[in-house]
């Protein structure tokens, strides 16, 4: 298995941060087939399959607004308002993705992406693990 760490600013507000060209990158330089492997070792950020640029990513944080609301409701009650909506999203948005790798090229359907999603606006940057396993 090869891995890779990549670096991203999600900066100080909820986003869906599209990581597509990254994961394309480092599956480019494995160029054979195989499994590519996305984690996000935070215990407040997950990471999506998403068509982005449409409106979806701005629906997908509208619907987890609305899901887990930024109030005081929550007993992880640490940092900002509302903080721990952000420790409960990992459990409906995962904190991993597997994509199939064919002749190092990703895998994925016309108007697919992969995205990281993340609620916590007190953690302004993330580290994600590529992964990648050839067959």
């Amino acid at each position: 298995m090869r891995s890779q760490i990549i670096s991203v600013a999600t900066g100080a507000r909820e986003t869906v941060h599209d990581i597509t060209p990254a994961c394309a990158d480092f599956v480019r330089e494995q160029g054979e087939d195989g499994l590519l492997h996305v984690f996000v070792p935070h215990a407040t950020a997950g990471v999506v399959l998403i068509e982005l640029g449409s409106g979806s990513d701005d629906d997908l944080l509208a619907a987890l607004r609305e899901l887990l609301p930024a109030d005081d409701r929550w007993r992880h009650a640490h940092g900002s308002r509302g903080h721990g909506r952000s420790h409960v999203m990992p459990a409906l948005i995962p904190p991993y993705a597997t994509v199939p790798v064919v002749g190092g090229r990703l895998a994925l359907g016309t108007w697919q992406s992969i995205a990281l999603v993340d609620l916590n606006v007190d953690n302004p940057q993330r580290q994600v693990r590529l992964s990648f396993l050839s067959n």
